[in-house]
């Protein structure tokens, strides 16, 4: 899949916006990519299955609770690859798992997420992975807002791919 289309089609939903927008991590920029808007459009989420697809091969799935569940069950769909959930925090009733779903020791698991600023909640979700005895060595992202997350990933010994990073994103104005 082409970057442009999938551009296109993150532009079609609204969902880049341009003003002064206070970030998860306290900082703040001129511009937001709005997850929710691309994650409720069919259109965007078919295209990011489908690059995500091409992505991760035949390794299980892991998606960041909330934002990133819409985008590793619909690759999930795509690919026939199981996935898992990961909390930022434990639940306090039911199981209190960190992790929803089978995990088996040893499995190899890729992490899928949304938008990466400073990769923090996806290294969180690495190491509550890997402490459920997962190997995570991949988090691919839709986009990458080339703030440190490749540099603070890679502290995890974990890589980070995106779809798109935010020069691309914003260059094709």
């Amino acid at each position: 899949m082409a970057n442009e289309e999938l551009i296109a089609a993150l532009r079609e939903a609204e969902a880049v916006k341009y003003g002064e927008f206070e970030l998860s991590h306290g900082g703040t920029s001129d511009y937001y990519v709005d997850k929710y808007l691309f994650e409720t459009d069919p259109r965007c989420l078919e295209l990011v299955a489908e690059a995500f697809a091409e992505r991760v091969g035949e390794t299980k799935l892991a998606g960041v609770a909330l934002g990133a569940v819409p985008l590793v069950a619909v690759t999930s769909v795509e690919t026939g690859n199981p996935y898992v959930i990961a909390r930022k925090q434990q639940k306090e009733y039911g199981t209190a798992n960190l992790i929803e779903g089978r995990l088996d020791e040893g499995e190899e698991v890729v992490v899928l997420e949304d938008i990466a600023t400073t990769g923090q909640s996806a290294a969180d979700a690495v190491e509550a992975l890997r402490e459920a005895g997962a190997t995570v060595d991949r988090v691919v992202v839709v986009v990458d807002r080339e703030e440190g997350a490749t540099e603070n990933l890679a502290e995890y010994d974990v890589e980070l791919e995106s779809l798109l990073t935010a020069s691309e994103l914003l260059d094709a104005e």
